[in-house]
């Protein structure tokens, strides 16, 4: 079974940074589009940032200029580099990877437990 691994979640103060990384044994991040998401109490699982098997990236807006997503093929890690953090960032962040299978379509699932981030002064 697949299984992703978050870790580098904490307790920062507005304005400092912070960098999550996501590993995985059996599943090569090269081959699959991947992401990070993120869920405050009481709101919906929402993308943060993405990065697809091509290397191309896309931010929310909320994060734009201030994360950075990045994957690192000779470790097969994922990295989200988190400056200037502010208060509505705290949440916890999850790892996603995607498998779509062309012709079909059909798409696969990958998630992490998940990482908490807290800001907070």
């Amino acid at each position: 079974q697949v299984q992703l691994v978050e870790s580098g979640g904490g307790l920062v103060q507005p304005g400092e940074s912070l960098s999550l990384s996501c590993a995985a044994a059996e599943l090569i991040f090269s081959m699959h589009d991947t992401g990070w998401y993120r869920q405050a109490p009481g709101k919906q699982r929402e993308l943060v940032a993405a990065i697809t098997r091509g290397g191309s990236t896309n931010y929310a807006d909320s994060v734009k200029g201030r994360f950075t997503i990045s994957r690192d093929n000779a470790k097969n890690t994922v990295s989200l580099q988190m400056n200037s953090l502010k208060t509505e960032d705290t949440a916890v962040y999850y790892c996603n990877a995607r498998l779509v299978v062309v012709p079909t379509g059909t798409k696969y699932d990958y998630w992490g437990q998940g990482t908490q981030v807290t800001v907070s002064s």
